[in-house]
Protein backbone atom coordinates (compact mmCIF):
# COMPACT_ATOMS: atom_id res chain seq x y z
CA UNK A 1 0.00 0.00 0.00
CA UNK A 2 1.46 3.38 -0.98
CA UNK A 3 1.17 6.70 0.86
CA UNK A 4 -1.75 7.95 -1.23
CA UNK A 5 -3.73 4.76 -0.62
CA UNK A 6 -3.14 5.07 3.13
CA UNK A 7 -4.46 8.63 3.00
CA UNK A 8 -7.54 7.44 1.12
CA UNK A 9 -8.28 4.98 3.90
CA UNK A 10 -7.87 7.75 6.48
CA UNK A 11 -10.16 9.96 4.38
CA UNK A 12 -12.85 7.24 4.26
CA UNK A 13 -12.61 6.63 7.99
CA UNK A 14 -12.80 10.32 8.89
CA UNK A 15 -15.78 10.86 6.57
CA UNK A 16 -17.64 7.95 8.17
CA UNK A 17 -16.83 9.17 11.68
CA UNK A 18 -17.90 12.76 11.02
CA UNK A 19 -21.15 11.71 9.37
CA UNK A 20 -22.13 9.21 12.08
CA UNK A 21 -21.35 11.68 14.86
CA UNK A 22 -23.37 14.40 13.13
CA UNK A 23 -26.39 12.10 12.86
CA UNK A 24 -26.10 10.88 16.45
CA UNK A 25 -25.46 14.26 18.09
CA UNK A 26 -27.41 16.52 15.69
CA UNK A 27 -24.38 18.79 15.66
CA UNK A 28 -22.84 19.45 12.27
CA UNK A 29 -19.42 20.92 13.05
CA UNK A 30 -17.48 17.66 13.31
CA UNK A 31 -15.49 18.47 10.19
CA UNK A 32 -14.60 21.80 11.79
CA UNK A 33 -13.34 19.89 14.82
CA UNK A 34 -10.96 17.75 12.79
CA UNK A 35 -10.04 20.50 10.32
CA UNK A 36 -6.75 21.33 12.05
CA UNK A 37 -5.84 17.69 12.73
CA UNK A 38 -6.39 15.61 9.62
CA UNK A 39 -4.13 17.61 7.25
CA UNK A 40 -1.29 17.15 9.74
CA UNK A 41 -1.87 13.39 9.60
CA UNK A 42 -1.91 13.36 5.78
CA UNK A 43 1.33 15.33 5.44
CA UNK A 44 2.86 13.18 8.19
CA UNK A 45 2.02 10.07 6.19
CA UNK A 46 3.75 11.43 3.08
CA UNK A 47 6.80 12.53 5.08
CA UNK A 48 6.82 9.18 6.88
CA UNK A 49 6.88 7.25 3.61
CA UNK A 50 10.09 9.14 2.84
CA UNK A 51 11.43 7.94 6.18
CA UNK A 52 11.40 11.53 7.48
CA UNK A 53 14.64 11.84 5.51
CA UNK A 54 13.52 14.26 2.79
CA UNK A 55 14.29 17.89 3.71
CA UNK A 56 11.38 19.38 1.72
CA UNK A 57 8.82 17.00 3.17
CA UNK A 58 10.21 17.37 6.68
CA UNK A 59 10.05 21.17 6.51
CA UNK A 60 6.56 20.99 5.05
CA UNK A 61 5.47 18.63 7.83
CA UNK A 62 6.82 20.95 10.55
CA UNK A 63 5.08 23.95 8.98
CA UNK A 64 1.76 22.11 8.77
CA UNK A 65 2.15 20.98 12.40
CA UNK A 66 2.59 24.63 13.40
CA UNK A 67 -0.46 25.55 11.31
CA UNK A 68 -2.49 22.82 13.01
CA UNK A 69 -1.36 23.75 16.53
CA UNK A 70 -2.29 27.39 16.04
CA UNK A 71 -5.68 26.60 14.54
CA UNK A 72 -6.47 23.99 17.20
CA UNK A 73 -5.68 26.45 19.99
CA UNK A 74 -7.81 29.20 18.47
CA UNK A 75 -10.73 26.85 17.79
CA UNK A 76 -10.55 25.42 21.32
CA UNK A 77 -10.57 28.77 23.11
CA UNK A 78 -13.69 29.77 21.16
CA UNK A 79 -15.45 26.66 22.47
CA UNK A 80 -15.38 24.74 19.20
CA UNK A 81 -14.67 21.42 20.88
CA UNK A 82 -17.25 21.90 23.63
CA UNK A 83 -20.63 20.25 23.54
CA UNK A 84 -22.93 22.46 21.51
CA UNK A 85 -19.99 24.26 19.89
CA UNK A 86 -21.62 24.25 16.46
CA UNK A 87 -20.86 26.78 13.73
CA UNK A 88 -23.66 29.39 13.85
CA UNK A 89 -23.86 29.33 10.05
CA UNK A 90 -25.18 25.75 10.04
CA UNK A 91 -27.95 26.83 12.43
CA UNK A 92 -28.92 29.63 10.03
CA UNK A 93 -28.79 27.30 7.03
CA UNK A 94 -30.95 24.65 8.73
CA UNK A 95 -33.61 27.31 9.15
CA UNK A 96 -33.65 27.83 5.39
CA UNK A 97 -33.90 24.14 4.41
CA UNK A 98 -36.28 21.25 4.90
CA UNK A 99 -34.80 18.63 7.29
CA UNK A 100 -34.19 16.10 4.48
CA UNK A 101 -32.51 18.76 2.35
CA UNK A 102 -30.12 19.67 5.12
CA UNK A 103 -29.26 15.99 5.69
CA UNK A 104 -28.36 15.64 2.01
CA UNK A 105 -26.28 18.81 2.34
CA UNK A 106 -24.67 17.41 5.48
CA UNK A 107 -23.66 14.16 3.80
CA UNK A 108 -22.39 15.47 0.48
CA UNK A 109 -21.09 18.96 1.29
CA UNK A 110 -20.25 19.19 4.99
CA UNK A 111 -18.89 15.66 5.29
CA UNK A 112 -17.61 14.43 1.93
CA UNK A 113 -16.76 17.63 0.05
CA UNK A 114 -15.05 19.40 2.93
CA UNK A 115 -13.08 16.29 3.85
CA UNK A 116 -12.09 15.90 0.21
CA UNK A 117 -10.68 19.42 0.29
CA UNK A 118 -8.71 18.59 3.44
CA UNK A 119 -7.09 15.73 1.56
CA UNK A 120 -6.56 17.66 -1.67
CA UNK A 121 -4.80 20.61 -0.03
CA UNK A 122 -2.15 18.22 1.34
CA UNK A 123 -1.48 16.41 -1.95
CA UNK A 124 1.41 18.72 -2.91
CA UNK A 125 3.24 16.67 -0.27
CA UNK A 126 2.51 13.60 -2.40
CA UNK A 127 3.90 15.48 -5.40
CA UNK A 128 7.04 16.20 -3.38
CA UNK A 129 7.27 12.54 -2.37
CA UNK A 130 6.99 11.38 -5.98
CA UNK A 131 9.49 14.00 -7.21
CA UNK A 132 12.21 14.07 -4.58
CA UNK A 133 14.70 16.75 -5.53
CA UNK A 134 17.20 18.79 -3.54
CA UNK A 135 15.92 21.35 -1.04
CA UNK A 136 16.84 24.76 -2.45
CA UNK A 137 16.48 28.51 -2.23
CA UNK A 138 12.92 28.40 -3.59
CA UNK A 139 11.89 26.12 -0.74
CA UNK A 140 13.44 28.53 1.78
CA UNK A 141 11.50 31.46 0.31
CA UNK A 142 8.22 29.51 0.41
CA UNK A 143 8.88 28.39 4.01
CA UNK A 144 9.59 31.95 5.14
CA UNK A 145 6.44 33.24 3.44
CA UNK A 146 4.44 30.46 5.09
CA UNK A 147 5.74 31.49 8.52
CA UNK A 148 4.92 35.13 7.76
CA UNK A 149 1.35 34.16 6.88
CA UNK A 150 1.15 32.03 10.03
CA UNK A 151 2.12 35.08 12.09
CA UNK A 152 -0.39 37.22 10.20
CA UNK A 153 -3.24 34.81 10.87
CA UNK A 154 -2.25 34.54 14.53
CA UNK A 155 -2.35 38.33 14.88
CA UNK A 156 -5.72 38.56 13.10
CA UNK A 157 -7.26 35.85 15.28
CA UNK A 158 -5.90 37.49 18.45
CA UNK A 159 -7.32 40.86 17.45
CA UNK A 160 -10.68 39.22 16.82
CA UNK A 161 -10.52 37.33 20.13
CA UNK A 162 -9.65 40.49 22.09
CA UNK A 163 -12.48 42.41 20.42
CA UNK A 164 -15.10 39.77 21.16
CA UNK A 165 -13.97 39.47 24.79
CA UNK A 166 -14.37 43.24 25.13
CA UNK A 167 -17.76 43.03 23.45
CA UNK A 168 -18.91 40.39 25.95
CA UNK A 169 -17.79 42.56 28.86
CA UNK A 170 -19.65 45.56 27.47
CA UNK A 171 -22.85 43.54 27.03
CA UNK A 172 -22.50 42.01 30.51
CA UNK A 173 -22.23 45.53 31.95
CA UNK A 174 -25.48 46.52 30.23
CA UNK A 175 -23.81 48.71 27.63
CA UNK A 176 -24.31 48.50 23.87
CA UNK A 177 -20.89 47.76 22.30
CA UNK A 178 -19.72 50.44 19.90
CA UNK A 179 -18.53 49.44 17.36
CA UNK A 180 -20.46 46.20 17.07
CA UNK A 181 -17.91 44.47 14.82
CA UNK A 182 -14.13 44.70 14.48
CA UNK A 183 -12.85 47.40 12.13
CA UNK A 184 -9.36 48.17 13.43
CA UNK A 185 -5.93 46.55 13.28
CA UNK A 186 -5.63 44.17 10.35
CA UNK A 187 -9.40 44.40 9.94
CA UNK A 188 -8.94 47.99 8.80
CA UNK A 189 -7.25 46.68 5.66
CA UNK A 190 -9.28 43.51 5.08
CA UNK A 191 -12.70 42.38 6.23
CA UNK A 192 -11.28 38.87 6.59
CA UNK A 193 -7.49 38.99 7.05
CA UNK A 194 -7.55 35.60 8.78
CA UNK A 195 -9.20 34.09 5.69
CA UNK A 196 -6.51 35.65 3.49
CA UNK A 197 -3.60 34.26 5.50
CA UNK A 198 -5.25 30.84 5.82
CA UNK A 199 -5.66 30.47 2.07
CA UNK A 200 -2.20 31.87 1.39
CA UNK A 201 -0.61 29.19 3.56
CA UNK A 202 -2.14 26.42 1.47
CA UNK A 203 -1.15 28.09 -1.77
CA UNK A 204 2.38 28.07 -0.35
CA UNK A 205 2.02 24.37 0.44
CA UNK A 206 1.22 23.96 -3.23
CA UNK A 207 4.39 25.95 -3.90
CA UNK A 208 6.48 23.20 -2.33
CA UNK A 209 4.89 20.67 -4.67
CA UNK A 210 5.38 22.92 -7.69
CA UNK A 211 9.07 23.36 -6.87
CA UNK A 212 9.55 19.60 -6.55
CA UNK A 213 7.62 18.96 -9.76
CA UNK A 214 9.32 21.71 -11.69
CA UNK A 215 6.03 23.06 -12.99
CA UNK A 216 2.33 23.18 -12.16
CA UNK A 217 1.06 19.73 -11.12
CA UNK A 218 -2.63 18.81 -10.95
CA UNK A 219 -2.45 19.00 -7.15
CA UNK A 220 -3.12 22.72 -7.53
CA UNK A 221 -6.76 21.60 -7.36
CA UNK A 222 -6.69 21.59 -3.55
CA UNK A 223 -5.69 25.25 -3.23
CA UNK A 224 -8.20 26.25 -5.93
CA UNK A 225 -11.10 24.41 -4.28
CA UNK A 226 -10.17 25.75 -0.84
CA UNK A 227 -10.25 29.29 -2.24
CA UNK A 228 -13.66 28.67 -3.82
CA UNK A 229 -14.91 27.28 -0.50
CA UNK A 230 -13.75 30.42 1.27
CA UNK A 231 -15.40 32.62 -1.35
CA UNK A 232 -18.75 30.94 -0.76
CA UNK A 233 -18.25 30.98 3.01
CA UNK A 234 -17.37 34.68 2.98
CA UNK A 235 -20.44 35.62 0.96
CA UNK A 236 -22.72 33.63 3.28
CA UNK A 237 -21.07 34.97 6.45
CA UNK A 238 -21.32 38.57 5.30
CA UNK A 239 -24.99 38.17 4.38
CA UNK A 240 -25.64 37.14 8.00
CA UNK A 241 -23.54 40.00 9.36
CA UNK A 242 -25.34 42.61 7.23
CA UNK A 243 -28.62 41.32 8.56
CA UNK A 244 -27.43 41.87 12.13
CA UNK A 245 -25.56 45.12 11.63
CA UNK A 246 -26.85 47.50 8.90
CA UNK A 247 -23.71 49.66 9.33
CA UNK A 248 -21.67 46.74 8.00
CA UNK A 249 -22.56 47.91 4.49
CA UNK A 250 -20.45 51.04 4.98
CA UNK A 251 -17.55 48.93 6.21
CA UNK A 252 -17.87 46.82 3.06
CA UNK A 253 -17.66 49.91 0.86
CA UNK A 254 -14.35 51.11 2.30
CA UNK A 255 -12.59 47.85 3.17
CA UNK A 256 -11.11 45.18 0.91
CA UNK A 257 -13.04 41.87 1.14
CA UNK A 258 -10.09 39.53 1.69
CA UNK A 259 -6.73 40.70 0.32
CA UNK A 260 -5.33 43.38 2.69
CA UNK A 261 -5.33 46.79 1.01
CA UNK A 262 -5.55 50.46 1.92
CA UNK A 263 -9.10 51.53 2.89
CA UNK A 264 -11.08 53.33 0.20
CA UNK A 265 -12.45 56.81 0.73
CA UNK A 266 -16.23 56.76 0.97
CA UNK A 267 -18.13 59.89 0.01
CA UNK A 268 -20.29 61.29 2.81
CA UNK A 269 -23.96 61.20 1.85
Amino acid sequence: MNAFQVCLWVFAGVCALCWVLSVLTREYSWVDRIWSLVPVAYVGIFAGFAGFADARLDVLFVLVVLWGARLTFNFARKGGYARGGEDYRWVVLRGKMAPWQFQVFNFFFITIYQNAILLLITLPAWTALENRTAFGAGDVVVAVLFLACLVGETVADQQQWTFHQWKKRESAAGRVPDPRFLQTGLFRFSRHPNFFFEQAQWWLVFGFGAIAFGGVPWTIAGAVLLTLLFVGSTIFTESITRGRYPEYAEYQKRTSPVVPWLPRRVAVQ
